[in-house]
């Protein structure tokens, strides 16, 4: 695998980073050979795809950075990844913030949610205080060992508290050291346009076109002041939906021939998996006949 690139140097050179969701090793690597230039794995599909939970804070800590180290270390593009509220108090974030950047996230995600954190595009959602906010972020500025680990501080608060007050976190969280800010679910289009043009720094627009939120084309958020779009619902959407398509073709027809459903051929799935360098390890070591399944 080439030496992965940094996205704090793909930010700091001006390009606009489109992040599709990913939430397992299929996903992770399905999009890592694609011409993006970040993942970000998602809160909601570790949730659902490794418990069948929901975001609604029963994934823990080692849930999460185990998944997040088996996807950063088995791709060559930049992870994002949600660390929810920390899973806990101050000394939980530090270790969450350090267990993150060892697994080899390179922009670590956390919020000000209230515990237990609700997903960001369902309703009654808590905030803490902002004085409380900030000193997680002072807790989590001192604990990153690398100036290359980037911290991505959300706000929640658009929903219960508005947008002004979501609007002047953002700014309070950039002061205090968050690289990225990310406010979560504005409600129009004209909303995200006052958060470009409001709070400096870089910003992480959150593309959940079937939540709270509109979609809005990268190139109108980044005219905007944008930095990154994550799309974190694509991959699991789309997945889920090929899934029930092609199990009921077979309930109901009882074979698979002749489904309309896109799928991978056996072929394809074992390229993707790493198969190839499989065979080529045998070729090169093997004695003796080799049978497959």
């Amino acid at each position: 695998m080439a030496t992965k690139k940094v996205l704090k140097h793909i930010l700091a050179s001006g390009e606009f980073v489109a992040a599709p969701g990913v939430f397992d090793m299929f996903s992770a690597l399905i999009a890592d050979q694609l011409d993006f230039k970040a993942l970000y794995m998602t809160g909601y599909g570790v949730s659902g795809s490794y418990l069948g939970l929901p975001d609604a804070g029963l994934v823990t800590y080692t849930d999460m950075v185990g998944r997040a180290a088996v996807i950063a270390q088995g791709v060559g593009k930049p992870l994002i990844a949600d660390a929810d509220t920390g899973f806990g108090g101050l000394l939980n974030l530090r270790h969450t913030i350090r267990g993150y950047e060892a697994a080899g996230v390179q922009a670590i995600q956390f919020e000000d949610q209230e515990m237990p954190k609700k997903c960001g595009h369902t309703p009654s959602r808590r905030v803490i205080p902002l004085p409380e906010m900030l000193k997680k972020i002072e807790v989590a500025v001192e604990a990153r060992r690398s100036d290359d680990t980037l911290l991505l501080v959300r706000t929640d608060s658009r929903t219960s508290l508005g947008l002004d007050e979501a609007i002047k976190r953002g700014q309070a969280f950039a002061r205090a050291g968050a690289d990225i800010v990310f406010v979560e679910s504005p409600e129009s289009a004209e909303e995200f346009r006052r958060i470009g043009g409001e709070i400096d720094g870089w910003l992480l627009a959150n593309m959940v076109p079937t939540g709270r939120s509109p979609e809005i084309p990268a190139a109108t958020l980044r005219e905007w002041g944008f930095d990154i779009a994550i799309y974190p619902a694509l991959g699991m959407g789309v997945a889920t939906a090929a899934l029930a398509a092609g199990y009921k073709h077979l309930e109901a027809n009882g074979h698979t021939m002749d489904m309309n459903v896109p799928s991978y051929s056996m072929d394809q799935l074992h390229k993707l998996v790493g198969f190839d360098d499989v065979w080529a390890f045998e070729r090169r070591h093997a004695t003796g006949d080799l049978k497959g399944d």
